[in-house]
């Protein structure tokens, strides 16, 4: 059994990571195809949907998720000079976006990180972590010549649509500000 400061270390541990989900950092990466000359491209559009699922039923079934990334990664694209092609035009670039979620468990990570125990006694934390991945293609080619993603937890997101639209938004900005400059 744990002793009364045990479980007030725990669940100021939990309250802690609960309460900085919405800010807790995304890791963010790209890939840029050798060789591309990213300042030709100027249109876009979406490519058919994903059939993958992402892992997680309440954001397989949500479409104002689905909407949601469509919608932010618009606006960032048209804030940085690209525009969305009309549905029967041929665009530089089709755009794809999938979105993966799992339950993972971090051993020691959060309570060591906050300074409430050290590496031989932390209890494991266990937490929804999210990946969103943008594809960008060359419709000439049907190349990727450019990926992002962000990675990172989306504990207590994905039921509140509130975290969820701000957290979607964020990992879009935070995927397209690595997009290179036209």
């Amino acid at each position: 059994m744990y002793s009364p400061s045990q479980l007030v270390r725990f669940a100021t541990v939990a309250l802690s990571a609960l309460a900085l989900t919405g800010c807790a950092p995304l890791r963010v990466n790209s890939y840029l195809e050798r060789g591309t000359d990213f300042s030709r491209y100027r249109t876009y559009n979406w490519g058919p949907p994903d059939s993958w699922t992402t892992g997680d039923p309440r954001l397989d079934n949500n479409p104002f998720f689905q909407e949601r990334v469509r919608a932010e990664v618009d606006r960032q694209l048209a804030r940085r000079g690209f525009e969305k092609a009309a549905p029967l035009d041929k665009p530089d670039l089709r755009l794809h976006y999938h979105a993966s979620f799992t339950e993972r468990i971090d051993a020691y990570g959060i309570e060591a990180q906050y300074g409430s125990c050290d590496k031989r006694d932390c209890e494991p934390y266990v937490y929804e972590a999210g990946t969103l991945l943008l594809d960008f293609v060359d419709t000439r080619t049907n190349r990727v010549v450019w990926r992002g993603w962000a990675e990172g937890s989306v504990d207590g997101v994905i039921d509140n649509q509130q975290w969820l639209e701000q957290r979607v938004d964020e990992a879009v900005r935070q995927i397209l500000a690595r997009l290179p400059r036209v």
